[in-house]
């Protein structure tokens, strides 16, 4: 199957997201370098570091979703251009004041980010969408994490305003080569942007999947702050006496550990985003036990922050996957909201950090990490375990789904009252091509290769069920609040049942 994308536009996209998001991030390595050159005095820092993340959480807001009113193509070219004219204004400032302003701007359209994952989910097919947007994503970890290296080399070779000067260029070339590369996105619009905006605020009390999905970001992204916002702190103290540059090499751990769980998108279009999730949030936890040891061994530092970041990008990647598969016709929307929980949870973590740091050291952040990374496990386990009722006791053939999923779960109705009708010496019609029995306990799972003429129209019925199996999640993936519904559904699916089990 196609996957929508050539290998040249996934590259095209996944650098976009690399290079817009390292203006959020890329004056963290040259901070105190920075705040030297413009006059600013220690408490005042932060407010470099704050200005990026401030703009990039109102473009969640004010400007992804007209990713779902306009050719994201077109906007993708425009906010690349936009997002450069602020790091250009940044490297030019003259003093702090300018240079908070155009790193402001510059973040408030590095959400072109979430526009290209938008635009990664309109054109994949639905088998292919985990793994595309797994490959378009893994660009934000590398800049996230590149842009520490970068950025640690340029400040002590030049000066840190090189580094946003070859930001602004890079985003230059690449809204020249988005325009010239991908394709168009023509949409015809089904609400103004005003309603799509109030609809963000229904999207978070309404959707049980995408609430579950946000709290997990939110303390995924809590741990993943905690370290790197606060990694330089006991590499820089004794007995170690880092400089940034060093520092920032450990940015290449991170990366190794972010490209291997490039396979989580593929791992999602087979169904496993749920399994994916519970065990990556595991091992983010685990990884804590190793990073505290940051203070006595490098070694076990590094192998932790791989592990750390591998878990991160997983789930980060099946999360996207989830969300955006069950809406597809508002993802730029979903997108945008989902990532609002994942700024909120970095700037917790950020800062956390230096509080703990400061009350007790690195063991204290290491506690706090994994407290986070534990509590990001325990909201995905809930929204399993509340309200996912057993396969046993799911509707009945009786009970087809809603929706654009309707024609899909009256098929699988109809396939199984036939498995049901064509027993051993069975004299039902529907015995007539069949090759083979289908044992009773295989019943309620559909059985590929059990009938004859499986072709075209059951393949396209495979890749219309992933889409269904997210719109299922999106209405049973959810929090604990959810386990109060399920004794009155379970009671609706059981009368129906025995209403159609007379005669």
């Amino acid at each position: 199957m196609s996957s929508g994308l050539t290998g040249r536009q996934r590259a095209v996209l996944a650098l976009v997201c690399a290079v817009a998001v390292s203006t959020v991030y890329g004056i963290q390595p040259v901070l105190e370098a920075a705040g030297e050159d413009l006059g600013l005095r220690e408490g005042a820092l932060g407010w470099l570091v704050a200005a990026g993340q401030i703009g990039y959480l109102a473009g969640l807001v004010l400007l992804v979703p007209l990713g779902d009113l306009f050719d994201r193509r077109r906007l993708i070219t425009a906010h690349l251009l936009l997002t450069a004219v602020g790091a250009g204004v940044a490297a030019a400032a003259p003093g702090g004041g300018i240079a908070i302003a155009g790193l402001a701007l510059a973040g408030l359209f590095a959400v072109v980010v979430q526009v290209t994952v938008a635009y990664v989910a309109a054109v994949s097919p639905a088998g292919e969408r985990g793994r595309n947007i797994g490959a378009v994503t893994s660009g934000v970890v590398i800049g996230i994490l590149g842009v520490r290296v970068v950025a640690g080399a340029l400040g002590e070779l030049t000066d840190w305003r090189t580094v946003y000067l070859v930001i602004a260029g890079l985003c230059v070339m690449l809204a020249l080569a988005a325009r010239f590369t991908l394709d168009a996105d023509i949409r015809r619009p089904r609400a103004r942007y005003g309603r799509l905006l109030s609809s963000l605020g229904r999207l978070v009390v309404g959707d049980r999947l995408f609430l579950s999905r946000g709290l997990v970001a939110f303390f995924l992204f809590a741990s993943f702050g905690t370290l790197w916002s606060g990694l330089a702190l006991p590499l820089g103290d004794a007995p170690w006496h880092l400089g940034t540059a060093e520092i920032g090499l450990f940015g290449l751990a991170g990366l190794t550990g972010a490209l291997g769980a490039a396979r989580a998108g593929r791992w999602a279009d087979r169904g496993l985003a749920s399994s994916v999730t519970g065990w990556s949030l595991a091992l983010l936890t685990a990884s804590w036990l190793l990073i505290a040891q940051a203070g006595s061994s490098l070694w076990l530092l590094i192998v932790g922050v791989i592990v750390q970041d591998f878990a991160v990008q997983a789930v980060h990647v099946t999360s996207q996957h989830l969300l955006t598969t069950a809406r597809p016709d508002r993802s730029s929307s979903v997108i945008g909201a989902y990532m609002a929980f994942y700024s909120l949870g970095s700037a917790l973590g950020a800062i956390t950090t230096t509080w703990a740091y400061s009350a007790a050291g690195w063991s204290a952040v290491s506690l706090l990490g994994a407290a986070y990374a534990a509590l990001g496990l325990l909201v995905a386990t809930s929204a399993r375990r509340f309200t996912a009722l057993p396969r046993a006791r799911q509707p009945s053939a009786s009970v087809p789904p809603a929706g654009r999923c309707a024609d899909a779960g009256a098929a699988e109705v109809d396939l199984r009252a036939r498995r049901r009708t064509t027993g051993p010496g069975s004299s039902s019609p529907w015995a007539v091509g069949r090759t083979k029995d289908v044992p009773a306990d295989e019943d309620d799972e559909p059985q590929h290769g059990a009938f004859t003429g499986r072709g075209a129209a059951a393949q396209q019925g495979d890749a219309q069920g992933d889409e269904c199996d997210a719109e299922a999640a999106s209405r049973d993936d959810g929090l604990w609040f959810g386990a109060f519904e399920r004794p009155e559904r379970e009671r609706r699916h059981q009368a129906e049942r025995d209403r159609t089990a007379q005669p």
